[in-house]
């Protein structure tokens, strides 16, 4: 038995060191990436103890600023389409959320909506922002109804892209959440992260796979590396998931915007309806070959809409 017990030991261990060799990677730093993922025009403040990065484009006269706001695992790039059509009239900020992108995570590892709004609160504050158009997708677009709620003398008008809020009935779930989740082997993601199971992630989120292209999958890849942030993640998918709020959605007052992707397994249109039926002052739209991301995957058409929105 002695023998048994050995053999499955080392066979595990020799597994582990043969998936290591295979696809392990190391941490990458901010001045690693910063080449790639943070040229002209990103910025980078100092904001609740962190190196925050953030582009502000277009615009500086515009008193009404459009802020974009990204989801879980994502980072400000996703709204890249978005910004170069808006930029030419409209003053647009966009920020990697903490545990994102080149942001790298909170301090305390706390992940909780109220902290994200907390956050939201004191960038907006630093870039001295004072009345916005808040536009959120997935987490960001929970943190935005969120933070309408708490802040409402500041967003004149509210976007939510595939909102994160109601409880959820996904159909279809990224591999790397589902891997964040799970005891044991979400310790072993902090450094083997195989870049299949990010492509993997990136096609769930899509409906049309034919527009996912190796710099799409590399960008999510290696800014998933950035130092912290597969740690960020892990922590992020820890947190309980928060509904305590859903009931004040009713007491938003702004013209509010929800555009959902018709083919989103992880946030269905069930709740893009319970949104609709919820706010008092609302549009929904819904794109027809849109999944999760559709300011990315579909941004002309999804464009067409929030100009429409805006105006």
């Amino acid at each position: 038995m002695k023998k048994v017990i050995k053999v499955i030991v080392f066979s595990l261990l020799g597994f582990v060191l043969l998936v290591s060799f295979l696809f392990g990677h190391r941490d990458r730093s901010v001045a690693d990436l910063t080449p790639k993922y943070a040229g002209t025009p990103s910025e980078f403040a100092q904001v609740m103890g962190m190196n925050v990065h953030y582009r502000d484009e277009g615009n500086p006269q515009d008193s009404l600023p459009i802020v974009l706001i990204h989801g879980t695992g994502s980072s400000l790039h996703t709204f890249d389409a978005w910004t170069n059509n808006l930029k030419g009239n409209k003053r647009v900020v966009r920020m990697d959320l903490p545990g994102f992108g080149l942001t790298g995570p909170f301090p305390d590892r706390k992940y909780t909506i109220d902290q994200y709004v907390k956050f939201v609160a004191a960038f907006l504050a630093d870039r001295g922002i004072t009345h916005c158009i808040l536009a959120g997708n997935s987490l960001g677009g929970q943190i935005a109804w969120n933070f309408t709620l708490s802040h409402p003398e500041i967003v004149h008008k509210l976007i939510l892209i595939d909102a994160a809020g109601y409880p959820k009935k996904s159909t279809s779930v990224p591999l790397a959440f589902r891997m964040a989740r799970m005891p044991v082997l979400n310790k072993l993601l902090t450094f083997i992260t195989p870049r299949f199971v990010v492509k993997s992630s990136v096609r769930n989120v899509y409906a049309d796979q034919s527009k996912i292209t190796n710099e799409l999958v590399d960008r999510y890849f290696y800014l998933s590396l950035r130092a912290g942030n597969r740690q960020a993640l892990i922590d992020r998918m820890q947190m309980p998931y928060d509904t305590s709020q859903i009931g004040q959605i009713k007491n938003i007052r702004q013209p509010t915007l929800i555009l959902w992707g018709e083919k989103d397994g992880l946030i269905p249109l069930e709740s893009a309806y319970r949104f609709q039926q919820d706010l008092p002052n609302d549009s929904l739209v819904i794109l027809k070959n849109s999944g999760h991301v559709p300011m990315e995957e579909n941004p002309e058409e999804s464009m067409e809409v929030i100009l429409h929105f805006i105006e």
